[in-house]
């Protein structure tokens, strides 16, 4: 099992186009990947439990993947995450 904790540097958080950018990047994985905030945990592959998830700027999001491909998974994550969505 492979994990890091992020926090979302984007302004405008995790809306629709950064979870779709999510889920586009985590479904090439075959590793199980779930994002945890607080004492939730979702799937990082559907994009309505990353919407739900409800993280805003600031927020502290740990990524956890388990599986063959799980380093590559939280590499590309956090890369996405580090980027902020390419948005700014």
């Amino acid at each position: 099992m492979t994990e890091q904790t992020i926090t979302i540097q984007n302004r405008a958080g995790i809306h629709a186009r950064p979870a779709a950018l999510l889920v586009q990047v985590t479904k090439d994985f075959k590793s199980n990947i779930y994002f945890e905030k607080d004492t939730d945990r979702i799937n990082a592959k559907s994009i309505m439990g990353i919407i739900t998830l409800g993280a805003a700027y600031g927020t502290e999001i740990k990524i956890v993947a388990e599986g063959e491909d799980e380093q590559k998974a939280v590499e590309a994550l956090v890369h996405l995450f580090e980027s902020k969505f390419e948005e700014e």
